[in-house]
């Protein structure tokens, strides 16, 4: 480790933003927390004109009414947090939740998974389908579509927070991070913000509008776990593992981001490869 001693003699400098965007009293607004905020309005909103464009629907026959976004933005919230808070308790810390189980309403001091989030979602988006009547498929597909915005945003707040980072390197654009260590790192938050955020979205915006894949269920939803377990897989070979958890069975690189993406990847392929056109008007 001695040769990267010198490293953050030459690492860009941190930018140093407050994760706190304005305090008043005990009452705090952090970038993080706006990240998931501003994420999931853009999905509903996304998601909104997706099902008001009958151009992009078998026969122009939308399967949703934009109503039902507005009620399922509660479901998706309470999944996401839920399911995103749980995930990070099960996957990533549960010795010490188990010894201080009161810590896990502590939300406030950090703590998400995001592949608890998806199963959190997934699971709210397929109860509010069914009492709706709507193609579960299709309702995910609507709303994947927007999600990685969101995701760029909270990966964003995860660099300001100066947490979550990559692993000691060399590159001219390593990051010294204040609570680094005396390495200079890979800005992983930041390939995770271009990967699952920007580079997601366009591909999943050419799907919906040039390939017009939401006549095809479950074709959009696909390519974007498929998507999301490809990004994350990659970028993981140059982010830190959680402390708690080192690097898993005895390796120098498997992680548990990755042993929770794999199947991510193959569930996505396997929905691409499924996915049929519908032919015929599907009841709403």
């Amino acid at each position: 480790m001695s040769e990267y001693l010198m490293l953050p003699l030459a690492a860009l400098p941190f930018p140093n933003i407050d994760p706190v965007i304005v305090q008043i009293g005990p009452l705090a607004v952090h970038w993080y927390g706006v990240g998931y905020i501003v994420g999931i309005l853009f999905a509903w909103w996304y998601a909104k004109r997706l099902v008001t464009n009958a151009k992009l629907w078998p026969d122009g026959t939308v399967p949703m009414k934009p109503e039902d976004l507005d009620d399922f933005i509660v479901w998706a919230a309470i999944g996401v947090v839920l399911g995103g808070r749980t995930g990070y308790v099960l996957f990533y810390d549960l010795p010490r939740y188990i010894a201080q189980p009161f810590d896990i309403l502590a939300v406030w001091q950090g703590g998400m998974s995001f592949h608890g989030g998806l199963l959190g979602v997934v699971l709210a988006m397929t109860l509010f389908s069914w009492s709706r009547g709507i193609r579960t498929w299709s309702l995910f597909d609507v709303v994947a579509a927007g999600v990685p915005v969101g995701l760029g945003l909270v990966r964003v707040a995860n660099f300001i927070n100066s947490e979550l980072w990559g692993r000691p390197t060399d590159v001219p654009w390593a990051v010294e991070f204040p609570n680094g260590g005396p390495f200079a790192r890979h800005p992983s938050q930041l390939y995770e913000a271009l990967l699952e955020g920007l580079v997601l979205f366009l591909v999943l915006r050419f799907l919906t509008h040039s390939r017009l894949k939401l006549k095809t269920p479950r074709f959009v939803g696909g390519a974007f776990i498929a998507g999301y377990g490809l990004s994350r897989i990659f970028v993981e070979f140059f982010r830190e593992p959680d402390q708690q958890l080192g690097y898993l069975l005895g390796t120098s690189w498997l992680t548990m981001g990755m042993v929770l993406s794999l199947p991510m990847l193959l569930a996505g392929i396997w929905a691409m490869a499924t996915a049929k056109p519908v032919t015929q008007p599907q009841p709403v």
